[in-house]
This record gives structure tokens, C-alpha cells and sequence, in this order.
């Protein structure tokens, strides 16, 4: 093959023969690969989430140290950088990307990140994506990995964009959305957030596509921040009360006896701050029925109980699936936390709560870097269908919450037809005062000019959660 000629790939329809039944990896092949490979493989062909799959099969295989690490590091950041490899390995083909096999194209991707974003010697990623394709296809499909990863191996990252990108003069958005791997329509709605297609966005999109620090949360009652922080070995959030952060790359938290002993759980620091700030907003009369409308796995209902136990508060928690359900009973067992399995928009509870939180079902944008491979799944058709469904359920709250009662509507996400869009109709609608939420969340600088609280990986260290504050009149 002449250096000029781009690598073409086995006909699709005529898979190698695979061997059936379970089947030991040979003694070349890398255990930490291996995974990575198999957890990129579960979320192509099962819709799978890698960072549920990946933990289990840490454990399963037994990896730990230096091999875990690895195959944590392949896994998200080709899960997390999808767009931009794609780019790159379509470049470097004579046909369309679709047209090369799912497993072929999982060799590429985990070889292809480890050239272009890891220190990992060439010949050592290379090797060891050939000899996995040799393994899953053949010595056919194993040289036409081979060919198409030296030929990606001949350029470095920023060499590719130079050649790849758009004009960042002429198209700063799409530059930008593929220089740190998100797919233009989520680029542009960050620069509609922020108001910014320079600095910011650039700032708010790499944050985005960095791995993030392991968040914990305290049970308020049971342990403090201090001590927690004390036990874990993390350092005391700088915004949450009861918040803890580890550093990135921390083995799976839920080996640590705190959590295991139900003192504290896993959650985002923003998180944390959007249901704390419910509580903290001022009522008048009773203040002793609390609800949360869309509870599920019970992260925030969890929290809400152990604040509601202190208070003399009671809470109840909605969900429409019965698993999540039982997510919520076990999240919240021991506290003041009573579970419904129902839909949110008809839940048959009593109207006149105290305090109401909405946190909504939403695209998630806001917790991509969590969830590395959501990037390339969700389309912007789906914004439309949860927005509807985001109304309703914030209609349903204005009409639980007692009059003078408050609710607070939370998304993990800054797309403004979910945030602003859907506050701004459903205050119109029920005649609802919108509160400066900026004072439900003390300390913590660079809200902008409000009534909302829109919070950013780049600026606050937590996913991207918005919060709005309503008082029903």
C-alpha cells in the first residue's frame, strides 16, 4: 500500500468467525485494554453506561493499581473524546466511517486516543490494538487496524485540529465543539447559556471535557463535613456544607466505610447547593411538609430527609419507577422520608406542602463529563419532548406548594429552553413570583445577574445545575 493510499476496510456483512463461549484473553493481550474495549463494546451494542459497566468489571477481572487506572483512563477519555477520534479516523479512510464494523471501529477509537491523548509510546498502542483486532477478526481485520493507526500516528492532536477544524474566525463555535470533542448543537447551546463564543465557551467546553473530582456528600446529623474529609482523605467543598471532593481517578467511593455505613453518598457538589437551597428560603406559618416530586435514585431526597429530621420536617418523595422507587427507599432509609411510587404530574398527594422540589428530568448536559459517552448520544430533537414534560411537572408542583409555599425547579443543565424557558411560561402561567435564588446560595461567587442560579464546571467545579426559586402567590 503507497503512503498516499488510504486504508480501506473489511467488507462490511462478512464478520470474522468468532469463538464461542467464554474465552481466556492470550498472554500479549492487556488485561487494562481489554476492559476498556469490552466496556466500549457494551455501550455501542447495549446502550450501556460506561461508568456503571466499567466499576463491575474492574471487579469482576480483578484489576487494581496501575492496570485499573489504565483501563479507567482509555475507557472514558475514548468514550469522552468519540467526536473528535471519529474526525480523525474518518480522515485517514477511503469510505464513510459508518461503513466500518462496531468492533473494528472500538480498536480504533481506544487506539487512536491513546495516540493523540496519552503519553503511551506509539508502538506500544498500536501493538496492542493490532493484536486485539487480530484476536476479535482476524489477521485481515488486524492489518487494517494496523494501517489506519500508523497513519494516524503521523500527526499529533493539535496538527489534526490545524487540518480539521473550522475556522475559528469564521466558526468559533464549531471550532471549539470539535477541539474539545462535543457535538456542535451542545457547543452552541453552552455559548447560548453563557453569552459568550470566545473565552468563556472555551473555558466552560474544556472544563466540560476534563475528568472531574469524585464529590461526596455528608448526612447532616451524622457526620460533618470536617470528618468526613478527615476519614476519606478528600478536602472540604468549597461551596456545600456537608460537600467533600477527591481527587480524579479515586478508586470506586463506594468501597469507603463511610458510605458503605450510610453517613455519607456520592453527589455532585452542585447538587448539594440547589437542594440546600430550598431549604434555606425563608416561609411563613408551618414548615413541616417538604416534597420532593421527581426523586428518583434519591441523591437529593436522601439529603432533604437528613435536613427534614433536624428540622422536624417530613418528607415526601415521588417516583414513577417502581426500581428507582426502591433506590429512594434505600437512599433514604432511617429518615423521615416517605416514598411514592406515581407519576410526578398526577402524583394523588394532598396539596399544601411547604417546600417543593422539581428536579426535573433533563438532556443532562450539565453532567457530561460524568457521563462521557451522553455527549454523543443525546440529539437536539429531545430538548422538546423535555421541556413539556419539565412544564408539567413544575405546574404540578405550583399547584402541591400551599400559598406563600416555595419551589425550587433544579436541572443539570444550562440549555435555555429547559432552564429560563420553562420558569419564565410556568411563572406566567400560575402568576408565580420568581426569588432571587443568588440568595440561597451564599459564598459562592459568579452567579451572574440572576433571578436564576445557573452553576458551571469552570467557575464553580460542580456540573452544570441551574436553580430557580418560585413563591406560589
Amino acid at each position: 500500500m503507497s503512503p498516499e493510499r488510504r486504508p480501506s476496510r473489511p467488507q462490511r456483512g462478512r464478520p470474522a468467525p468468532r469463538k464461542q463461549g467464554p474465552r481466556r484473553p492470550p498472554p500479549y493481550e492487556d488485561p487494562a485494554r481489554r476492559a476498556a474495549f469490552e466496556v466500549l463494546r457494551a455501550v455501542r451494542e447495549r446502550d450501556a453506561y460506561a461508568n456503571l459497566v466499567l466499576p463491575e468489571m474492574l471487579r469482576q477481572r480483578g484489576l487494581t493499581g496501575r492496570d485499573a487506572a489504565l483501563a479507567t483512563e482509555l475507557t472514558y477519555g475514548a468514550s469522552r473524546a468519540q467526536g473528535l477520534l471519529d474526525e480523525v479516523i474518518a480522515a485517514c479512510l477511503d469510505r464513510p466511517l459508518s461503513e466500518v464494523d462496531g468492533v473494528v471501529l472500538d480498536c480504533l477509537r481506544l487506539g487512536a486516543y491513546q495516540l493523540l491523548r496519552t503519553r503511551i509510546p506509539e508502538h506500544a498502542a498500536v501493538d496492542a490494538m493490532v493484536n486485539m483486532a487480530r484476536v476479535e477478526g482476524g489477521s485481515h481485520v488486524a492489518g487494517f487496524v494496523n494501517a489506519v493507526l500508523r497513519k494516524v500516528s503521523e500527526k499529533d492532536e493539535e496538527t489534526w485540529l490545524a487540518e480539521l477544524a473550522p475556522d475559528r474566525d469564521a466558526d468559533p463555535i464549531g471550532n471549539l465543539a470539535l477541539r474539545t470533542a462535543h457535538p456542535r448543537w451542545i457547543a452552541r447551546s453552552f455559548a447560548e447559556a453563557l453569552g459568550d463564543k470566545g473565552p468563556e465557551l472555551e473555558a466552560a467546553l474544556q472544563a466540560d471535557d476534563a475528568r472531574p473530582e469524585v464529590h461526596l456528600v455528608a448526612r447532616p446529623g451524622e457526620i460533618s463535613a470536617d470528618e468526613l474529609a478527615a476519614v476519606t482523605g478528600g478536602e472540604v467543598a468549597p461551596y456545600s456544607p456537608y460537600g467533600v471532593h477527591l481527587p480524579a481517578g479515586t478508586g470506586d467511593p463506594g468501597d469507603l466505610e463511610p458510605i458503605r455505613e450510610k453517613i455519607a453518598a456520592v453527589q455532585d457538589e452542585g447538587s448539594q447547593l440547589c437542594a440546600v437551597a430550598l431549604t434555606r428560603v425563608p416561609v411563613d406559618g408551618g414548615d413541616e411538609r417538604w416534597l420532593d416530586l421527581c426523586a428518583g435514585p434519591g441523591g437529593k431526597a436522601a439529603l432533604l430527609g437528613a435536613l427534614a429530621s433536624i428540622s422536624g420536617a417530613r418528607v415526601d418523595a415521588v417516583e414513577q419507577a417502581p426500581h428507582r422507587a426502591r433506590l429512594v427507599e434505600q437512599a433514604t432509609e432511617g429518615l423521615p422520608v416517605t416514598v411514592h411510587v406515581a407519576d410526578g404530574r398526577e402524583s394523588g398527594l394532598e396539596p399544601g406542602f411547604d417546600r417543593v422540589l422539581v428536579d426535573a428530568p433533563c438532556s443532562g448536559l450539565g453532567s457530561l463529563r460524568r457521563r462521557p459517552e451522553s455527549r454523543w448520544r443525546r440529539r437536539p430533537s429531545d430538548v422538546a419532548d423535555l421541556t413539556k414534560l419539565q412544564g408539567q411537572l413544575l405546574a404540578s408542583a405550583l399547584e402541591l406548594v400551599r400559598p406563600g409555599g416555595v419551589v425550587a425547579y433544579v436541572v443539570c443543565s444550562p440549555h435555555l429552553a429547559e432552564t429560563e424557558g420553562v420558569v419564565s411560561d410556568a411563572a406566567r402561567r400560575s402568576k408565580a413570583e420568581v426569588l432571587d435564588a443568588r440568595e440561597f446560595f451564599p459564598g459562592v461567587p459568579q452567579l451572574g445577574d440572576g433571578p436564576y442560579v445557573q452553576l458551571w464546571p469552570h467557575r464553580h467545579g460542580t456540573d452544570a445545575m441551574f436553580c430557580s426559586v418560585l413563591r406560589r402567590p
